[in-house]
């Protein structure tokens, strides 16, 4: 799971042989998205039945962080905090139901899958409670699936432990809500003619007599955006590590000391601070929005999709406005120190 935090643009020279664009330079739109270290802390198990996979039971870790137990609480500071509390005595009880419990799972399970949340206070965007997520576990057999999941409780797995350059993947996410719509917004339907009676911006027939209902397929007005969707192959251009030469905007082309975040900060978000991953092209939903990654399902055989990325130039100008600058030292010196 990442952060949205906003767009900017790159150069970077086209690997196509044979296209007219080989060794062109091409600018293009990318997205930033924020990625902390998620927190394993659970394991579930699923076993299946006629009707489909059914939860057989889970596991908690010993420690969980206030993030994470803000999940089971509507009103945290009016609580007593009490989440969990008992449950953490299993551990200090010589662990004999946490293991009868992880024996059972061993057992009877066909699916495990872990319990992983976001560490959303190492994110700026003034919220405490985390986001939660189910990751399947793939690989061996379903006690090595178990002591797989058991040993990653309370440990961190970072973005690049799972992604890499150049690598197609698919977000999940909900779009940018624009509230209630008519059918002109909504569906793009044309207009009617100015001297119509009651409103011109509608569907003049909303179908035959009979039968006698509306039809789905009949444009009509309603909520518009803030649907849940998903977008396939996107792909990774860059992955940066906090701490690391790799989280600054600096190429083998542009050797300026530059941070990733643009001048003055993202707009409605702010600062880059963790690890982070510029994704080819928008990303569904608003700024801060929480993104859902995962790996292509489709095998990836294009020759977009196997490009190996290397990028000239990040821009790291204003977007709050038109950008003249890459960085501050630049702007104080062709405009010198100006008044307060």
């Amino acid at each position: 799971m990442a952060y949205k935090a906003g767009m900017t643009h790159i150069l970077r020279d086209v690997e196509k042989p044979g296209s007219k664009l080989h060794k062109k330079e091409a600018c293009e739109a990318v997205t930033l998205l924020e990625c902390p270290p998620m927190v394993i802390v659970g394991i579930v198990g699923y076993v299946k039945t006629p009707r489909g996979l059914r939860s057989l039971g889970s596991v908690w870790a010993e420690h969980l962080n206030d993030e994470v137990k803000r999940k089971f609480y509507k009103n945290w500071y009016k609580s007593k905090k009490k989440a969990f509390t008992k449950y953490a005595k299993k551990y200090s009880d010589g662990k004999k139901e946490i293991e009868s419990q992880l024996e059972m799972l061993k057992k009877h399970c066909a699916v495990i899958r872990v319990i992983a949340h976001t560490q959303v206070r190492k994110v700026s965007i003034g919220q405490k409670k985390a986001h939660m997520m189910e990751i399947q576990v793939n690989g061996g057999s379903t006690a090595e699936k178990v002591d797989f999941a058991y040993g990653l409780f309370e440990k961190t797995v970072p973005v690049d432990a799972i992604f890499q350059s150049s690598e197609m993947i698919d977000t999940v996410g909900i779009s940018k809500g624009r509230g209630t719509e008519g059918v002109v917004t909504r569906w793009g339907v044309s207009r009617l003619p100015r001297k119509t009676h009651r409103g011109l911006r509608k569907v003049a027939c909303i179908g035959a007599w009979h039968p006698a209902r509306v039809a789905f397929s009949v444009a009509r007005a309603g909520q518009h955006g803030f649907h849940h969707r998903t977008e396939i192959n996107k792909k990774i251009y860059k992955i940066g590590k906090a701490g690391d030469a790799s989280h600054k905007a600096t190429t083998d082309f542009d050797l300026t000391e530059k941070d990733i975040t643009p001048m003055g900060g993202f707009p409605h978000y702010g600062v880059i601070k963790e690890d982070y991953m510029l994704i080819k092209g928008a990303v569904i939903g608003t700024k801060k929005r929480c993104i859902t990654l995962r790996q292509s399902l489709i095998p990836q055989t294009t020759r977009s999709a196997l490009e190996q990325v290397s990028l000239k130039f990040i821009d790291t100008s204003s977007k709050f406005g038109h950008g003249r600058f890459q960085t501050s030292d630049e702007k104080l010196k062709i405009l010198g120190r100006r008044k307060n």
